[in-house]
């Protein structure tokens, strides 16, 4: 039987493999700044990607890594939700 601790350290483990495998090339207030604009309706991910560089599916990985696990599903529902009523949404 696995104990509260050890599955915890272990998820822990997962996340902190997550982050080392992303390369690391932007500050903490960068990262900040590009969660920020990825929550936002208002701006696309094409925006993102011109100002850092940053594909779709790396940004959605950061997010995942960054946001807790309610909010990143609250934010994938939204983004889901207009997705499907607009034809160019993010």
């Amino acid at each position: 039987m696995i104990s509260y601790f050890t599955l915890n350290q272990g998820l822990q483990g997962i996340k902190n493999e997550q982050t080392k495998n992303m390369k690391v090339k932007y500050s903490e207030a960068e990262l900040s700044e590009i969660v920020q604009m990825a929550l936002s309706d208002h701006i696309s991910f094409k925006d993102i990607n011109a100002q850092y560089g940053l594909a779709e599916k790396e940004v959605v990985k950061l997010l995942r890594i960054n946001l807790k696990k309610g909010s990143y599903r609250a934010w994938r529902k939204r983004v889901h939700a207009f997705g499907s009523r607009r034809e160019f949404y993010k």
